[in-house]
């Protein structure tokens, strides 16, 4: 739900009911350009290449839409499986379901403010490839928060360690302010200046907004599922969206410390936690969950 409807519904002003998100994509397909070299695309654009649809994950100056998943994802138009009316394949009620026991500040509404700023995510591919992706993230979201309990690291003894005085924009808001934070518990001073740039949000003077604002909390875990390869060769979306399999989604969170039988333990939580959320979503968790 949208800021606005969020703010009309509380003020109990009348709205007439949005397009379905099916029809929304269908309509966003119609009016879809050909793709044309050179010219400038935003994220969120989608644009008609070769018969198929494609969708602007970050913006570029005309690439080919079949370049790297990194700049562009190919797009679905409606589906068999309609979202849920926030726009999200996830309902709110199926989101209940995954974290019954959720601190209060994870909200679902936050969640879905959150997508805007990475229109691919859970939005790519059959429907089914989008749901796999919205559990993939979802269960290591789980197995990084207690469930989505955890708002801030447990261990405060880790708090000064997370500086690299290196940085030449250092640690301007305290050697002991950038420690886990958030649903992919988002540390050090340099991941909260990469995310806080790449959001447009200045997290490096201010990282406490990642655990004082929820939708910020979700824009930065959405930002590290995105974008970062961590320990991995891949992000976690383009292992979902290319078909390599959770566990390479792992490798990508905590791959170091946990996989090719560092922890194995660790690598089954996740994985049952996977497997449980897409039992809720009604797919298959497909192969390769182990790293």
């Amino acid at each position: 739900m949208g800021l606005l409807t969020v703010f009309l519904v509380a003020t109990g002003l009348a709205v007439t009911q949005a397009p379905s998100a099916t029809a929304a994509a269908a309509d966003a397909c119609t009016s879809a350009p050909n793709w044309q070299q050179g010219v400038w695309y935003n994220a969120g654009q989608i644009v008609r290449y070769n018969g198929a649809y494609y969708i602007a994950e970050h913006g570029n100056p005309g690439y080919s839409p079949t370049i790297s998943t990194w700049y562009w994802d190919p797009y679905t138009c409606g589906g068999t499986n309609p979202p849920s009316p926030s726009g999200f394949v996830v309902s709110e009620a199926q989101f209940n379901q995954m974290f019954p026991g959720r601190n209060s500040f994870y909200t679902y509404s936050g969640l879905v403010q959150a997508l805007s700023s990475y229109p691919g995510f859970a939005k790519t591919g059959s429907d089914e490839v989008r749901k796999r992706e919205a559990a993939a993230f979802l269960a290591n979201v789980s197995h990084e928060t207690g469930g989505l309990v955890h708002i801030v690291e447990q261990n405060q003894a880790n708090y000064p360690h997370y500086c690299d005085w290196n940085q030449p924009y250092g640690c301007p808001a305290g050697q002991a302010a950038y420690y886990g934070r958030g649903p992919i518990q988002l540390s050090w001073n340099f991941n909260y200046k990469a995310a806080g740039d790449a959001l447009g949000i200045d997290l490096l003077n201010n990282p406490w907004r990642v655990q004082n604002e929820a939708a910020v909390a979700w824009r930065t875990g959405l930002w590290y599922w995105n974008t970062q390869t961590g320990p991995g060769s891949m992000t976690g979306h383009n292992a979902i969206v290319n078909g390599h399999g959770f566990g390479h989604t792992i490798r990508s969170i905590n791959g170091s410390l946990e996989c090719d039988g560092r922890n194995p333990a660790t690598v089954q939580s996740r994985v049952t936690k996977f497997q449980q959320f897409t039992g809720i979503l009604g797919v298959s968790p497909g192969g390769n969950l182990y790293c």
